[in-house]
C-alpha cells in the first residue's frame, strides 16, 4: 500500500518533474537531452547479455566509482558494464573517463513501468549503488526479478537518518529489506542504517572508495606545464564552488593579495551552467580573468584563472600551492577533500562539512587539513600558508600520509562484488 502511494505520488509530480527539467535547462542545456531514459525509453541496441550495472548518481559519485570500475573492467571483461547517472555533469564525467569502455545511460525516474522497461533493456545480474541511493520501486523490482543490489561506498548523516526516521520510517524499513548487502563507509554509518531496518549481517565496513583514487601519470607533468605558465608565485585553488560561496571566496582574495600581491587565484566553479556567470562576477570585480576553455595562456598578468571545463580538476590542484575545497563556507556540506590531499597539496575548508564530517575530522587530525569559518579566517590561512613553502610542505606531506594509510576499500568491494558474480 505504501509503495501504491509512493508512486500514485510520481505520477502526480509528474508535471513538475517536466518543468524542473524544462527550468534546469535553461542554465544547463544538458538537461534537455536525455529525457527519454529518464522515463525508461532506451533507444539504443539492448546488450546481448546481463549487465553488471553500478549506479553514481552525481560528479562526485562518479569520482568515487572510477576506481571500482576500472577494476570490475579487468576483472569482469567478459561482462557489459553498464554506468547510469541522474545528471549531466555524471554522465559527462564518465564518458570522460571510460568512453566506449562501458555503457552510459541515465536512470529512470522511479515510476514502475519506467524501472520496468530500464530492467528489461539491460537485464543487469548484478546492481551496485554508490552511497545511499533509495529507490523504492526499483529496488523491489530488482528483488522480484532475483537481481542482487548491493550499496556500495554507502554513508548516511545524522541530518538524513533522522529525516528518515521522522518521516518515513517503515517505508525506508521496507526499502533497506529489499538491500542484499551493503559495504559502508564507516561503523557510524553501519550504525545508522541498522537504526533504519537494514539487518547488520547485510552490512560490512568497507572504509571509502574515495581514499583509493587513481592519478594519472603523466599528471605531474601537466601540472609543471602549467605552472610554468604563470611563473613562480603564489597560487591557491577554490574548488567546486557554489552560488554565494564565489562572492566570499573573491572577498579572501582581495585580502590576500593585498599582503602577496602576486598571488594567483584558480577559480573552478561545481556546475558548468555557472561558468559564465562566475566569469561575470570576476570581471565586475575589477580582475583580469583567463578561462581555461579558450586555450589562451595563464600569464602573469592574469589575476585569476577559471577553470571551466570538465574532467580537469586534478591537473589543477597539483599546479597549485593550497586549495580550498568549496561546498563548504554554504549549507552544501563540502566535497572530497581527498583529492588535493592526495597530491600532497595542503586543505582548507568551510564548516559545512555534514556530507564528509569523517573523512574532515581524519584529514584535521592528521594535520593534512584545516577548518576556517569564514572568508575572513579564509584569507588569514591562506597568506600565512602561501608565504611559508616549509609549512605547505609539512601539511601536505601530512595529508598525503593520511590518504595512503587509509587505502583498501577498494579490494574489499570487490571481494563482497565477487560473492555475488
Amino acid at each position: 500500500m505504501r509503495r501504491a502511494i509512493y508512486s500514485l505520488l510520481w505520477g502526480l509530480l509528474t508535471p513538475l518533474i517536466l518543468l524542473r527539467l524544462l527550468w534546469r535547462g535553461l542554465r544547463a542545456p544538458a538537461y534537455w537531452r536525455g529525457w527519454d531514459m529518464r522515463f525508461g525509453i532506451y533507444r539504443s541496441p539492448a546488450p546481448t547479455q546481463p549487465c553488471l550495472w553500478v549506479h553514481a548518481v552525481s560528479l562526485g559519485e562518479t569520482q568515487a566509482a572510477a576506481p571500482l570500475i576500472r577494476a570490475l573492467l579487468l576483472a569482469y571483461p567478459q561482462r557489459p558494464l553498464l554506468v547510469t547517472h541522474m545528471t549531466p555533469t555524471g554522465a559527462q564525467q564518465a564518458r570522460t573517463l571510460f568512453g566506449d569502455q562501458v555503457l552510459h545511460a541515465y536512470l529512470p525516474y522511479d515510476f514502475p513501468g519506467a524501472v520496468a522497461r530500464f530492467l528489461r533493456h539491460y537485464r543487469p545480474c548484478l546492481g551496485l549503488i554508490l552511497e545511499t541511493e533509495l529507490w523504492p520501486n526499483l529496488f523491489h523490482a530488482c528483488q522480484t526479478q532475483q537481481i542482487p543490489v548491493l550499496l556500495i561506498n554507502a554513508r548516511l548523516s545524522a541530518r538524513s537518518a533522522a529525516r528518515y526516521q521522522r518521516y518515513a520510517p517503515v517505508f525506508i524499513r521496507q526499502t533497506l529489506a529489499t538491500v542484499r548487502a551493503a559495504a559502508v563507509q564507516t561503523a557510524a554509518d553501519a550504525a545508522r542504517l541498522v537504526s533504519l531496518g537494514l539487518d547488520s549481517s547485510k552490512i560490512t565496513v568497507t572504509g571509502n572508495l574515495k581514499f583509493d583514487l587513481s592519478l594519472s601519470a603523466d599528471l605531474a607533468t601537466q601540472a609543471e606545464a602549467l605552472r610554468a605558465q604563470w611563473q613562480p608565485r603564489p597560487s591557491w585553488i577554490a574548488a567546486s564552488t557554489h552560488e554565494g560561496e564565489e562572492e566570499q571566496v573573491l572577498r579572501a582574495f582581495a585580502w590576500v593579495r593585498q599582503q602577496l600581491p602576486s598571488c594567483l587565484l584558480v577559480l573552478v566553479p561545481r556546475h558548468p551552467e555557472r561558468f559564465n556567470r562566475v566569469a561575470r562576477l570576476c570581471e565586475q570585480a575589477g580582475y583580469r580573468l583567463t578561462r581555461r576553455s579558450s586555450g589562451a595562456a595563464c600569464g602573469a598578468e592574469t589575476e585569476i584563472y577559471l577553470g571551466d571545463t570538465m574532467g580537469e580538476l586534478p591537473v589543477l590542484y597539483a599546479a597549485c600551492d593550497v586549495a580550498f575545497v568549496g561546498g563548504s563556507l554554504v549549507p552544501v556540506g563540502g566535497h572530497n577533500l581527498l583529492e588535493p590531499a592526495a597530491l600532497g597539496i595542503p586543505v582548507l575548508t568551510g564548516p559545512q562539512l555534514f556530507n564528509f564530517e569523517e573523512i574532515a575530522r581524519c584529514l584535521c587530525a592528521q594535520g593534512g587539513a584545516q577548518v576556517v569559518q569564514n572568508a575572513d579566517a579564509l584569507a588569514v590561512q591562506l597568506t600565512q600558508w602561501l608565504a611559508d613553502p616549509a609549512l605547505r610542505q609539512t601539511i601536505g606531506a601530512q595529508g598525503q600520509r593520511m590518504v595512503a594509510e587509509n587505502r583498501g576499500a577498494l579490494q574489499r568491494v570487490l571481494q563482497l562484488v565477487a560473492a555475488y558474480l
